[in-house]
């Protein structure tokens, strides 16, 4: 292994970061510098890993290489849900499956419990982290029946929840759109460039985070690894590589791997008529009941009173798009928006961004050691925030030695099955993909 196949890019700016005031300066590493750890990637998992491992090793010195700014790539560009419960929520995906619900709701609750330790360590405020629960919103006949059978499985899970009507979700969300909601109070909503950059910061005080260092090189050198940047090195006898779908880029996990975009808007700032006008809570967040529809996000705190939603998936093996995707997809938002905040009628979306996901065949994640002192956190599927903590803390449990009994729950898991070949996986992914989102109908 030596070269990196490919950087990431993304396209649209990180609106979560974009809405927070300037970041100080990047720390770029500028020189070749030697590590007890080196940990690959500063979002969710990789951030998690390195706070793991100063909480474990408080004497080793760990470094983190970071290939843009911290919250501008995926950590930064997600709806800010970090989920406790299972995200498949159609009700006839439960049939036979409470053990392996289980399994993954301790996990999210322990990636949940580790994220509320570090916003009160580092002094985060709650609009950075928040455990406010969050709502599956049913706009269709259909999406009521999915809220119906989840409930009835959170039930048998003796796990607590409330169902809204269409008045409730109107007292809430100021929309006349959802025909009815459920609460799931487990749920932390979080202002994720917030939270990543005041994580970032608390750390740095026990260890070295440098960002615009991108790896584009990963070799064995004797008994340590050597990660080459633009501008310098690090040597470390061991690497947790928490990069989740370029995984690949670095010879891991070859073709078995998916990757998708996600899309969003945020809107501008609302004045204080319009925020007059949409009435409802100043702070929210909705998921739809069919997984494939729109979620929504009303804020209020740094940046303003805004309204973020988000829909539409695109299958892209290369990791890449064209900016001007943004702008058609762009109009679905648009056409989201309205259906559901008329009253906000010419209201502008100031920010339109994509954002990279990772999924495996069967549902598993890319997980524990890839080669002799490589440990992978990879492969979130689609819950990047909850899974993403939780795969970068146990990656550092499971290559420090700790005693988290999770780490052995984390094995467990099948390996990432393989792909089916080009052109098939593509013309399958798109498919499916697009009748899902034409099954979805107004959910969207």
């Amino acid at each position: 292994m030596s070269k990196v196949t490919r950087l990431p890019r993304d396209p649209g700016p990180a609106a979560w970061n974009a809405i927070l005031p300037p970041p100080p300066p990047a720390r770029v590493l500028d020189r070749a510098i030697t590590a007890d750890w080196l940990v690959i990637g500063a979002g969710w998992a990789g951030l998690a890993a390195a706070r793991r491992l100063a909480q474990l090793r408080p004497g080793d010195k760990v470094v983190v290489l970071e290939a843009s700014r911290v919250a501008e790539g995926p950590g930064g560009r997600n709806s800010g849900f970090m989920i406790d419960l299972p995200h498949e929520l159609a009700a006839n995906g439960y049939a036979g499956a409470a053990e392996a619900d289980m399994r993954q709701i301790r996990l999210n609750r322990a990636a949940i419990a580790f994220a509320a330790e570090a916003a009160e360590e580092y002094g985060l405020s709650a609009e950075a982290f928040s455990c406010s629960g969050k709502v599956n919103g049913a706009a269709t006949e259909y999406g009521l029946v999915h809220n119906a059978g989840y409930s009835r499985h959170l039930t048998a899970l003796g796990e607590p929840h409330e169902m809204l009507d269409a008045q409730a979700m109107r007292a809430l969300t100021g929309s006349n759109y959802y025909l009815g909601g459920l609460v799931t109070p487990g749920t932390a909503m979080l202002q994720p460039a917030l939270f990543l950059r005041g994580l970032s910061a608390g750390l740095s005080a026990e260890l070295e985070i440098f960002e615009q260092s991108p790896v584009t090189a990963l070799t064995r050198q004797g008994a340590d690894w050597r990660a080459v940047t633009s501008k310098g090195a690090v040597t470390a006898p061991r690497v947790i590589l928490s990069v989740n779908g370029h995984a690949e880029s670095f010879g891991f996990f070859r073709r078995r791997l998916m990757h998708i975009h996600l899309y969003a808007s945020m809107t501008r700032a609302l004045t204080p008529e319009e925020v007059r006008r949409l009435g409802g809570v100043a702070c929210w967040g909705v998921t739809p009941a069919e997984p494939i529809g729109t979620t929504v996000r009303r804020i209020s705190g740094t940046g303003g009173d805004r309204i973020a939603v988000r829909n539409r998936v695109t299958y892209d093996p290369s990791m890449e798009i064209a900016e001007r995707r943004l702008g058609a997809i762009g109009r679905s938002h648009d056409a989201s928006f309205a259906a559901r905040f008329p009253m906000l009628a010419g209201i502008e979306m100031e920010y339109r961004w994509a954002g990279r996901l990772c999924l495996s065949w069967n549902g598993v994640p890319a997980f524990g050691e890839v080669d002799a002192g490589v440990y992978s956190a990879c492969c979130q599927n689609g819950l990047g925030l909850a899974r993403g903590t939780a795969a970068g803390m146990l990656a550092a449990d499971l290559a420090a030695q700790g005693n988290n009994p999770l780490v052995a729950e984390m094995l467990a898991f099948d390996a990432p099955s393989r792909l089916p070949p080009e052109p098939f996986a593509s013309i399958g992914a798109a498919l499916s993909l697009r009748w899902k989102e034409w099954r979805a109908g107004r959910e969207v």
